[in-house]
Formats: structure tokens, C-alpha cells, sequence
């Protein structure tokens, strides 16, 4: 067992918190589907709309915060919706520029030696304001080592995946520019292989990611934060899910 019973127990707790927080914030988009409710039942409708609406909020309801309470047991610091900062170099952003110019016409990418040109040119020539998304889980080892995650869907849109590409490299410089020396990394994080037992398509990221070191898929993810075999000991603590989910469904 890589969990102690404190820490289950701890994580449970979250989930638990998580869901209700759920249901007590939860509002149909709409309160009469006559259609729908002679064809299904109004009980049911209830049951479709609440679970649809989890599903489309899961990361930010239930994978984020879990995400931030595993990684704390391991990490000294661990922190969701961080704000990397609102400042680049402006030689970062050509930088990133021509990064992106060479994998659009079909360059290999190479996180190691982006990095290293980012670093290059993080805090020279004049410093441009940008607006950036938060970082989704934010973590520092206890070596100082910087770790920045961008959490997704399971099937991301791959047309989206040039987006996410920069928003990993941008996240670099605008650390970088503050902290040129750290050790510093950015991923593309999917909490579970929705293609399983067969593997995860990775051969569709392959164009614009370094699948070595910007992506982590389900166990990868959250071993990685939590140890190596956390993932099977934390799908056991989702079981409790039905238990709690049960008695706030009546009133919906």
C-alpha cells in the first residue's frame, strides 16, 4: 500500500467535500423538458442533467482538488489555479515564435532544448505584459524543481493542442523571467486512458509535444504526484462515490 489509511482517508474527505459542494451549487439550465420528462421521467432527467453537468466540470469539481491533496503528501508546496504572472521578455516571446514556426512545418519537439533557448533570452529586451490561463496544479520538489501542469479532458481536441503547446512554453517564460536559474517544467496532464486496456493514442500529440517529457496520462499523472501504484489505490477511493451520491439525489 503506497497511501497510509490517515492519507485515504484524507482524500476521501476531499472527494466527499468535493460532491457536495457539487450538489449544493448545482442549477438545471432548465426547470420544464415536457418532452423529456414524459419520455424519461422527471427523476431521471434530473439524473441525466446532474451527471452531465459533473462530467463537463470534473476537472475543476473533483481532479483538481484531489490533485492538490496527493500532491501535498509529497510536495512542499502544491497549489491549484496558480498565477504564473503577467510578464515576458519580449526576445521569450520571438523565441517561442520560431519554436512554433518549426514544429508547425514539422520540426521534432524538444522540451530539453526549449527550455534552454527560452532561458537564453528570458530577461532581455523590453518586457511586454500578457495575459496567460492559470496553471491548473502548481508544484516545487523538494530539490526546487518547478513543475507547472495544464489538466485536460480525456479526448482533447487535438485542433486545440497548438494552443496548449505555447501556453507550456509562455508558462516557462514568464517564470523564467523572475527565476532564470530554475529547474523548470511544464505538462500537459489527462487524468484517466479512456482507451483502456489499449494504450493511450498518443501518436495524434505527437506533432507539437515532447511525449517523454510534456505529457502525463493517467497513471503517469497521478503517480507522479502521489508515488509509484497511487493511481489504483486512488480509483479505490472514488468508490465511495455512489454512497455520498445517493442521498443528495432525491431532492434533484
Amino acid at each position: 500500500m503506497i497511501l497510509t489509511k490517515k492519507q485515504i482517508k484524507k482524500i476521501e474527505s476531499v472527494i466527499k467535500e468535493s460532491l457536495k459542494n457539487k450538489f449544493y451549487s448545482y442549477k438545471p439550465e432548465t426547470s420544464n423538458m415536457p418532452f423529456h420528462f414524459r419520455l424519461l421521467g422527471r427523476d431521471r432527467m434530473a439524473l441525466f442533467s446532474f451527471i452531465h453537468s459533473l462530467n463537463t466540470t470534473f476537472g475543476t469539481s473533483i481532479f483538481e482538488p484531489v490533485a492538490e491533496t496527493l500532491a501535498s503528501l509529497n510536495f512542499p508546496f502544491a497549489q491549484i489555479k496558480y498565477t504564473v504572472g503577467d510578464e515576458i521578455s519580449e526576445a521569450a516571446q520571438i523565441e517561442i515564435d520560431r519554436i512554433m514556426n518549426k514544429l508547425s512545418v514539422g520540426h521534432t519537439p524538444d522540451k530539453k532544448e526549449e527550455i534552454k533557448k527560452i532561458r537564453k533570452v528570458c530577461n532581455k529586451g523590453r518586457i511586454n505584459k500578457i495575459k496567460t490561463v492559470k496553471v491548473d496544479i502548481f508544484l516545487k520538489s523538494t530539490d526546487g524543481s518547478v513543475h507547472l501542469f495544464d489538466l485536460k479532458t480525456a479526448k482533447p481536441n487535438i485542433s486545440n493542442f497548438k494552443d496548449f503547446k505555447r501556453t507550456l512554453l509562455e508558462w516557462v517564460a514568464i517564470f523564467l523571467l523572475k527565476h532564470p536559474k530554475a529547474n523548470i517544467n511544464s505538462y500537459i496532464a489527462i487524468p484517466y486512458n479512456p482507451y483502456e486496456p489499449k494504450p493511450y493514442e498518443r501518436w495524434t500529440l505527437k506533432g507539437m509535444l515532447d511525449l517523454e517529457k510534456e505529457l502525463k496520462v493517467a497513471n503517469e499523472f497521478w503517480d507522479f504526484l502521489g508515488g509509484d501504484g497511487v493511481y489504483s489505490e486512488l480509483l479505490d477511493c472514488f468508490d465511495l462515490m455512489p454512497r455520498i451520491c445517493l442521498p443528495f439525489l432525491a431532492p434533484l
